[in-house]
């Protein structure tokens, strides 16, 4: 049986977090000891594939490579937004960039991952934003972003999706659903297309081990909310439901800062 974990982070501009150092307390230091503190937290979390979402860059803004692992690299078109990208120890059968679709694939939003058993998915959900103002957009990538989740594991290979999914499904997924029910994360039309995707066949991995628990990967920097623990849970793993039986473990990192998110995990027996 082989035992892979996996890690996801929306780090929110990874350059800014590979600056502090991952650690929860920021000082300044020179370049060569923050890419050290770097090193020793990734190589703590000793995952087989770690999926960064919200990378801001663009190609060669940034030599951060790790031993023995390659990286795979989306960039969107406009400077100093969005951007996805998957470490791995693990070498690939393919790689894929986008989801084949012209207007979602400028964003830089998803990188796939095909390995001999499985596709990984390391996606950055679109924002509504503010008073919802793209949530038609939205709706539009849902549909399409299922679909094409649906086409690989028509392709003969289960899917582990994971990312920064933008949506709080359910009530106890955040702190205050009663004032957050018509914003951008927590509408009606974005918590059914989640549903949508469950119904589809897709497992969330930790709420299937955490039935009832309340936590967070999300957190406003406003209001002090990390620190009051008022967050959102939107950052995912999903596996197709052939992969259900194979989900050995399934954590939420929030003692790990350096974003206004913290990593999720998963590990899988295979």
């Amino acid at each position: 049986m082989d035992t892979l974990k996996f890690v996801s982070w929306n780090v929110n501009g990874l350059r800014a977090v590979a600056g502090k150092g991952f650690a929860d307390i920021f000082v300044e230091l020179d370049a060569d000891f923050v890419c050290l503190q770097f090193a020793d937290i990734f190589v703590e979390l000793d995952a087989d594939f770690v999926c960064l979402q919200e990378t801001k860059l663009q190609a060669g803004q940034i030599d951060l490579e790790f031993p023995g692992y390659t990286s795979w690299w989306n960039y969107a078109e406009k400077k100093g937004y969005s951007g996805t990208v998957i470490y791995t120890r693990r070498n690939p059968v393919g790689v894929r960039y986008g989801i084949g679709i012209p207007e979602h694939d400028t964003e830089g939003r998803v990188v796939t991952l095909e390995m001999e058993k499985f596709f990984l998915v390391c996606v950055y959900t679109p924002n509504s934003q503010d008073g919802l103002r793209r949530l038609d957009y939205r709706m539009s990538w849902e549909d399409a972003f299922r679909a094409f989740l649906k086409g690989l594991e028509a392709e003969g290979k289960p899917v582990v999706v994971c990312g920064d999914m933008n949506v709080a499904h359910e009530e106890i997924d955040l702190k205050n659903p009663d004032t957050n029910h018509f914003n951008a994360g927590f509408s009606d039309e974005e918590r059914g297309a989640f549903g949508k995707l469950l119904e589809a066949g897709f497992i969330d991995s930790w709420r299937k081990l955490h039935p009832g628990e309340a936590k967070y990967s999300w957190w406003s920097y406003r209001m002090a909310a990390r620190e009051r623990n008022v967050g959102w849970r939107i950052d995912y793993f999903l596996v197709s439901e052939a992969l259900a039986p194979s989900i050995a473990g399934a954590d939420i990192l929030n003692d790990i800062y350096g974003s206004d998110h913290c990593p999720v995990t998963l590990t899988l027996n295979l």
